[in-house]
């Protein structure tokens, strides 16, 4: 069967893009801080998905931007192009959740499994966050995979058919793992025939009422990491 192949979300999943508030905390206190961040992210994503259903596509950098402006005037407030530009450059350097490095290192070492990064970021926002990390053990991964070239997002089904022809498992889906932070992107790699792991740091549960559920429902990622290291043994 060759070897499994596990897909890991960016942001959300390896890279806490909470850690950003700590750039808006210095900008408008960490109350406020906190909320921005959270509704910044809330309309990233929400764009992407209203993208997709116009059938329309704007690169995830401008999409990042246009949601922080966003975010910021349901706020009631503003920022000039200098502090814009340092709040953007600060998702290249997000930190890590703690769980993430030492299930990385464990899964670097098996022979069994290939590691990826698949994000809806560009090809230089991933590259840029993922080598720009100063405690993410990155070289775990064999390769980065972004939707860029499909002008598609997550959870639509090319962008999971993109992810297993650039790994070589065209008509293999079954063999490659999603592990995801995000319901909608465990939903969309499920509904094309892949595992998933959600993780569930919250504790609090799966919920989602709309399409299928998760292979697994973890709490960190060295849950997720005995999950696939299970699989991969049970396949071999």
């Amino acid at each position: 069967m060759g070897k499994i192949v596990v897909a890991f979300d960016l942001y959300g999943t390896l890279l806490s893009t909470e850690s950003i508030a700590k750039e808006l905390a210095s900008l408008f206190g960490q109350d406020k801080a906190t909320s921005i961040a959270a509704v910044w992210r809330k309309y990233q994503l929400e764009y992407t998905w209203r993208l997709n259903s116009m059938k329309k596509y704007e690169d995830f950098s401008a999409v990042t931007r246009k949601a922080l402006l966003h975010a910021l005037a349901e706020h009631n407030v503003s920022l000039n192009d200098q502090d814009l530009n340092k709040l953007m450059q600060a998702y290249d350097s997000l930190s890590t959740f703690p769980d993430v490095n030492a299930a990385l290192k464990r899964l670097e070492k098996n022979s069994s499994i290939d590691c990826v990064v698949f994000s809806n970021g560009t090809d230089k926002m991933v590259s840029n966050s993922v080598n720009g990390s100063e405690d993410l053990s990155s070289s775990v991964f064999k390769d980065m995979v972004t939707v860029e070239s499909v002008q598609r997002y997550k959870p639509a089904p090319e962008v999971y058919h993109h992810l297993a022809e650039k790994v070589g498992k065209v008509g293999e889906m079954d063999t490659m793992w999603l592990v995801s932070g995000n319901p909608f992107d465990v939903t969309g790699a499920r509904t094309v025939g892949m595992q998933a792991a959600w993780v569930d740091r919250a504790g609090n549960g799966w919920q989602d009422k709309l399409g299928l559920g998760p292979t697994v429902v973890v709490t960190s990622l060295e849950e997720a990491a005995d999950a696939v290291e299970k699989h991969a043994g049970n396949a071999q």
